[in-house]
């Protein structure tokens, strides 16, 4: 029998030190799988969606609440600015871009806003069905809406007032224009419309319209890097504005999220240490068993070198198995909380995807096995054939 047979009999032998070496590998693995696929989707959606955008423009309040509701649509915008800011950012050397969003509605808990029709083309946006609105009170679907709800080209549906599926429902109805093709942006779960139609549900026809029309935020593109030095101080110096940057605040909330995810990374090699501890000791308890019958192969012929490449394959076989257990584990976790955040209509995350930092979290389980192996395995070689079997 080969060595990797042989050992992995020798693992089947011990079945409950077997399983904790394993439960122990696989938990520790699994863990930092799951936290790499997961850290690794967010960051990489997140940077897709702020991509070309390189400042927020708003009302005053909480710059990062700002980025999440302006770009990422993830939290209660803070407020609303006057439409005269667009034109001031328009007009203004230092901006190559200026896309104004009008946001406060939503339909079956996603939200619509209120865009011309720059903000489609700032993330390349395709149709699979229909075209954009072209008139008030028309609406284009992001992939997603479509596919969760079922609206197609032609359906006329009312938004309700709020972020959430339980606001009061509006008079006026939306119809369905078009429907975008997967964008793997934040388009997809987005229902847009014209700026107008969102100023058309909110006046009723009163006296509202008489007053200075606002929109939510603004994105700004800078039409050169001086900008980033100049123009947010010029915006923060009047009273009712407010500018962020996506690129720092974005940096704060992963550095505020990482405290955790660098907790759960240490608490998974913790528990990969224990694991190799445990290697240890089953293999440690598992040789002093096995003196007899170590020495026994040595006199049928099996070299010093066999015995030690035997008792590191036991560690290298248990490692192995391990790291296995804990790549199905970590995409497992990955695909139930992709799942649930479906539910929840947040980012997706997928348990299909695969990063070569993966590779790593396999090859440390395996130094992992082959450290424990390395005592018991130099013991087996220096196994004193003749005191063994004179002791019986």
């Amino acid at each position: 029998m080969n060595l990797p047979g042989l050992a992995a009999s020798y693992l089947r032998a011990r079945p409950l030190q077997t399983a904790l070496s394993l439960l122990l590998l696989a938990l520790g693995a699994g863990t930092i799988i799951t936290l790499l696929l997961v850290v690794g989707q967010l960051e990489g959606r997140m940077g897709r969606d702020a991509r070309g955008i390189d400042l927020v423009v708003g009302a005053k309040g909480s710059p990062m609440q700002l980025i999440l509701s302006g770009i990422y649509q993830a939290d209660a915008p803070t407020g609303n600015v006057p439409l005269s800011v667009v034109p001031f950012l328009e007009k203004n050397r230092m901006v190559k871009k200026a896309i104004p969003l009008a946001l406060g509605d939503s339909w079956k808990g996603y939200r619509i806003v209120g865009a011309g029709k720059q903000y489609a083309e700032h993330y390349g946006a395709e149709f699979s069905a229909g075209k954009m609105y072209g008139a008030e009170m028309e609406a284009v679907l992001g992939h997603e809406v479509a596919a969760r709800t079922g609206a197609k080209v032609g359906d006329r549906f009312a938004g309700s007032h709020g972020m959430g599926s339980d606001g009061e429902q509006h008079a006026e109805a939306y119809t369905v224009t078009g429907v975008l093709a997967r964008n793997d942006s934040v388009l997809d779960r987005l229902v847009l419309t014209s700026i107008e139609s969102v100023w058309e549900v909110h006046e009723h026809g009163q006296a509202a319209k008489d007053r200075e029309r606002e929109v939510t935020v603004v994105l700004v593109q800078y039409a050169s890097p001086l900008a980033a030095a100049m123009l947010p101080r010029q915006i923060n110096a009047k009273s009712e504005l407010q500018a962020a940057s996506p690129a720092y605040e974005t940096a704060r909330l992963f550095r505020i999220v990482g405290a955790g995810v660098e907790a759960l990374r240490a608490f998974a090699l913790v528990l990969m240490l224990a694991a190799g501890l445990s290697v240890f000791i089953a293999l440690y308890t598992a040789l002093e068993e096995r003196r007899y019958d170590l020495a026994v192969m040595r006199t049928l012929g099996a070299s010093p070198a066999r015995l030690f490449g035997l008792l590191l394959s036991e560690g290298v076989v248990l490692a192995l198995a391990g790291a296995v257990l804990g790549l199905v584990l970590g995409h497992g976790l990955a695909a139930a909380l992709g799942i649930w955040l479906d539910a929840q209509q947040q980012y997706p995350v997928s348990g299909m995807v695969f990063y070569p930092a993966e590779l790593w979290v396999v090859a440390a389980a395996l130094g992992v096995g082959l450290l424990a192996a390395l005592l018991p395995a130099w013991r087996a070689f220096r196994t004193d054939v003749a005191g063994t079997l004179s002791r019986g």
